[in-house]
């Protein structure tokens, strides 16, 4: 497979054609080897418009979901970022082109082995990778940008108050068979704008609270 040509389609008819049109962004992904952060046994399918499974009833993200992430967040070059799910560490390197610093956490100890493992196919990369359960009381910090790759059946109020002023967070909200990606910009001290960008359905975060059941 001509993995650059591979590549330069993925974004061209992916990519682009849902609207994901910011140069920085077309360029960190056409900069990172997505071939490099797949499983081996899905090599050849690394550039496909489908999730594909990493493993721990996780999966990689659609390239052009991952556009749309990137382009939401207008991630800048003095950016502060924080990844919430690390997967196999291909977001994580694209994110780390974009900004400052990448702090990137999954529950998972095998996908951050991975992570670290794969981000060495992007040597300008440099991302902070962590096991932990972005759920824990202990503090994260405070961030320009944050990403929650898997989906909150109920909002979680916690992240969005990460965001340091004029910072923004992407965030997947609800259940199958319809879930909203929405960005959250912190506005002022006390004050969060939400918006809704597009529906889509990706799998929870591991602990991220239930949404409940009503029983008639």
């Amino acid at each position: 497979m001509d993995t650059l040509a591979a590549r330069q389609q993925m974004v061209d008819q992916q990519i682009r054609t849902w609207e994901v049109l910011d140069p920085r962004v077309l360029d960190a992904l056409s900069a990172v080897p997505r071939e490099a952060f797949v499983p081996a046994e899905y090599r050849e399918v690394a550039f496909a418009d489908a999730p594909i499974p990493i493993g721990f009833g996780q999966s990689m993200l659609p390239p052009k979901i991952q556009g749309r992430i990137l382009q939401a967040l207008g991630v800048n070059p003095t950016d502060g970022v924080l990844e919430i799910g690390s997967g196999t560490g291909y977001l994580s390197a694209c994110l780390s082109l974009l900004g400052a610093t990448t702090h990137s956490i999954d529950i998972q100890a095998g996908l951050i082995a991975s992570s670290r493992e794969n981000l060495r196919a992007v040597p300008h990369a440099k991302v902070q990778f962590e096991i932990r359960d972005a759920f824990s009381a202990a503090s994260l910090g405070e961030y320009d940008v944050i990403a929650v790759t898997g989906s909150l059946p109920v909002y979680d109020r916690r992240f969005e108050r990460l965001l340091r002023v004029g910072g923004r967070l992407f965030a997947v909200v609800g259940e199958a068979p319809v879930m909203d990606a929405i960005r959250v910009r912190r506005v002022d001290n006390d004050e969060w704008i939400r918006e809704s960008l597009f529906e889509t359905v990706i799998e929870p975060l591991i602990n991220a609270t239930a949404a409940q059941k009503f029983v008639f």
